[in-house]
């Protein structure tokens, strides 16, 4: 199996990753002018960085599974972006909201039900393990009393735990719709512990906010 990236496929990555990554660090500086005052006072680097490694890294990381798992199963498959969207992502985050559907891997090729919820499952558990991956990074940052570690850590954890959850709901293009029409147990299997962890995560401990 190879996988091959296009010059204008590479190029969207790259831009969807960039400009996620700027939408982030905005929101998490509080949006509108009061991002503005916090990055311009405090700086620009560490907050994007931070971002680009987190939520950026989440998504280009989920796209990639899909384009392997369906380049495994002898699809064409292609990232695209939408720049459309990027815009509106980093102008909800100036408002003080984040909305962000940059892109998706386009493929083609004959499929069958279980072929097609494997690809569109393979996102959300790729952000399901980054989860697991940055949860280490959060415990040694709060041990050795480490605010940027814990900050990379636990934003990983509470981004990844979000994105996998919001990716599995079961309504319109999103992944979970495909992933029930192919398998209702797997489904579950996979919503409902990720969607729990992530409300714990994110609304009641807080953590990465």
């Amino acid at each position: 199996m190879t996988i091959r990236f296009s010059t204008r496929e590479l190029r969207d990555l790259a831009v969807a990753w960039v400009v996620l990554g700027a939408a982030f660090a905005i929101f998490f500086a509080g949006g509108g002018n009061r991002a503005i005052d916090s990055l311009l006072s405090e700086g620009v680097v560490v907050p994007l960085v931070v971002s680009l490694v987190t939520a950026g890294f989440g998504f280009l990381l989920h796209e990639l599974a899909h384009k392997v798992i369906a380049v495994r199963f002898g699809q064409v498959a292609k990232f695209r972006a939408d720049y459309g969207m990027l815009f509106l992502a980093l102008v909800s985050a100036l408002v003080g909201f984040l909305f962000a559907a940059p892109g998706a891997v386009h493929h083609r090729g004959r499929l069958t039900p279980r072929e097609h919820g494997l690809i569109a499952l393979a996102g959300p558990v790729t952000n399901g393990l980054l989860a697991a991956v940055f949860a280490p990074v959060y415990v040694v940052g709060l041990a050795a009393g480490s605010p940027l570690l814990s900050l990379v850590g636990g934003r990983g954890v509470a981004i990844n735990l979000f994105l996998a959850a919001f990716n599995l709901i079961p309504f319109g293009a999103l992944d979970g719709r495909t992933v029930l029409d192919w398998s209702k147990g797997v489904f579950v299997l996979a919503f409902v512990p990720t969607a729990v962890l992530a409300v714990v995560v994110v609304f009641v401990l807080g953590i990465g906010f």
